[in-house]
């Protein structure tokens, strides 16, 4: 029996486009997303050969689909093709690199990130031919414009990140999530107001062809590991 409201502003319909499928296909099909997933790996080593607007466009509405917080959708993607944009980009993230890689890491971070291989050094930056800044906006206007305060805004944006991430590797691009510590200098360059946070400054393109990966990055923790059923 549905869920029962007494709010007025509820107004239940029928579930939409959900189909049932058989046990043996639902078994395949969770296979088959596992041994796609599986093969998308996080590079530093991107082409600069172009990929269609339009491609980028269709996998940030998948992104768009996520669930969020009272289904507020507390997102911004600030998507930048812009040579002299992601210039800006690089400097600026390498300058706040140096700072992270010279000390304010500690000694702890940096060994945690010995076998990754990474420097103070993000030529990808300006290589890539797209960067996409992720914002999680604390508030938005409702679709009537009203501004509004948004709720379980990083569980949000990390729901969404996710579902990008699947379909670009879907769509055959390879990502790189970069994280620059601090990000302030994201929300200047891209002109987004004070009340949205940069979480992620997503890379994404075709890989170099001779593009490599660390094998550290190969270990995955077992199912055991990582679960626990009651």
């Amino acid at each position: 029996m549905p869920a029962e409201t007494s709010s007025p502003a509820y107004t239940p319909i029928p579930l939409p486009d959900y189909q049932e499928k058989p046990l043996d296909q639902m078994r395949a099909d969770a296979q088959a997303f596992y041994d796609e997933i599986r093969t998308r790996h996080t590079i530093r080593d991107f082409s600069d050969r172009p990929v269609p607007r339009d491609i980028i466009e269709t996998c940030l509405k998948a992104a768009g689909t996520a669930p969020s917080g009272a289904n507020h959708q507390p997102w911004h993607f600030s998507v930048i093709g812009d040579a002299s944009m992601k210039r800006k980009i690089r400097l600026a993230a390498e300058e706040e690199e140096r700072a992270f890689y010279a000390g304010r890491a500690g000694d702890e971070w940096i060994k945690a990130l010995a076998p990754l291989g990474t420097d103070d050094s993000k030529p990808f930056l300006e290589i890539a031919p797209w960067l996409i800044c992720i914002f999680g906006e604390r508030k938005s206007r409702s679709t009537d414009g009203e501004m509004r305060k948004n709720y379980y805004v990083p569980e949000s944006v990390s729901i969404a990140t996710g579902f990008l991430l699947a379909a670009l590797h879907r769509a055959g691009l390879a990502t790189l999530t970069h994280t620059p510590n601090p990000m302030s200098f994201l929300s200047e360059i891209c002109g987004r107001p004070a009340h949205d946070k940069p979480y992620i400054l997503l890379v994404t393109g075709y890989p170099a062809p001779d593009a490599t990966i660390p094998q550290h990055a190969t270990l995955k923790r077992d199912l055991a590991d990582i679960a626990t059923f009651y």
